[in-house]
């Protein structure tokens, strides 16, 4: 199985690193585009300082992340070879996390200026399913028409609001609530999380 993953300059890095982690952890294979307002945030955000260059990102990846079983290609911004770029190659589930306001802009009106937007396009006209994760609040009318243009489409706005119902003790639980979602979104078993109606149950 083959996921697509772009990660954009909105805040949540975290999230598309935990993401990372389980697609792989899954033996999932994952063709990765990073924007450069995501490499600032990663370095903002995380203690992952994700270099420059592609080529270190690379190899900075397979260091992170070369002990699970899937495997990570990372594709530049303007790479139009990549697999991500064409609906021949390309995987037929796509997720952007997070998704700035400015890539679902890009995304909702067909702009494909780059890799991210182009990839998305792929998957929206291969009727496959495209996943984003905005992080913005509050919304103003231009996101939420872009929201509704984008479901329209058949994509699935999935915002990254961690719910509290399963009482979570660290950052790290509200961060893999969200990730949860994405795996079932993406028809993928997930234990990051119970149910809802599990999570509490008393044993026998």
């Amino acid at each position: 199985m083959k996921i697509s993953l772009a990660i954009t300059g909105a805040s949540g890095a975290q999230y598309a690193w935990r993401l990372i982690e389980q697609l792989l952890l899954q033996g999932i294979e994952v063709d990765c585009c990073i924007s450069q307002a995501a490499l600032m945030v990663f370095n903002v955000e995380t203690e992952h300082a994700l270099p420059g260059k592609l080529s270190a990102q690379q190899a900075f990846m397979q260091q992170s992340f070369g002990h699970l079983p899937g495997k990570i290609r990372l594709y530049a911004l303007q790479d139009w070879t990549s697999p991500m770029a064409s609906g021949s190659s390309a995987a037929k589930q796509m997720v952007i996390c997070p998704c700035s306001t400015g890539a679902l802009s890009a995304v909702a009106t067909g702009a494909s200026n780059n890799l991210i937007e182009r990839a998305a396009d792929v998957v929206l006209k291969e009727r496959g399913r495209l996943i984003l994760v905005p992080r913005e609040t509050p919304f103003n009318q231009i996101h939420l028409q872009n929201m509704l243009s984008l479901t329209q489409m058949g994509a699935i706005i999935l915002p990254a609001a961690p719910g509290f119902y399963h009482q979570p003790q660290s950052m790290q639980d509200l961060v893999d609530f969200v990730v949860a979602r994405i795996l079932s979104q993406l028809g993928l078993d997930q234990e990051l999380m119970s149910p809802w109606g599990y999570q509490n149950k008393a044993k026998d």
